[in-house]
């Protein structure tokens, strides 16, 4: 359906078919929170991504070799490392303060991650 409204294949796998794999992790990422354990919600989180990055497209690589457009190898990272160095900041704990994001800092990154999503998705905000 994307495809057919002109979304490019990697706006699409940015989006649409991160956020499906992404909420299962989610889900239980909550339900951990809810239950005051926060390190496996954080746990299961960062395995998730670092396995979505390594595992998934190196598979997906020796199945069937691809090419990676030079603008998402630049643009994609770079939010990417800019990202996770703020939830380690964020989340670290420094000066004796224990390691915590609080609802600003979570707002923060979910704002960011929803202007990533709008800008990857609305073709007039890239020219």
């Amino acid at each position: 359906m994307a495809t057919a409204l002109g979304i490019s294949d990697i706006v699409i796998g940015l989006t649409v078919v991160a956020l499906g794999t992404s909420l299962p992790e989610l889900a239980s990422s909550i339900i951990s929170v809810k239950k005051r354990e926060y390190d496996i919600a954080l746990g299961n989180i960062l395995g998730s991504n670092l396995f979505n990055t390594l595992a998934v497209v190196g598979i997906a690589g020796v199945i069937h070799p691809f090419e990676i457009p030079a603008q998402a190898l630049f643009r994609d990272t770079a939010v990417m490392t800019g990202l996770t160095i703020s939830l380690f900041i964020m989340g670290f704990g420094f000066r004796g303060r224990p390691g915590r994001i609080n609802r600003v800092e979570g707002l923060v990154l979910l704002a960011v991650y929803i202007a990533y999503t709008i800008y990857l998705v609305c073709p007039v905000l890239k020219t």
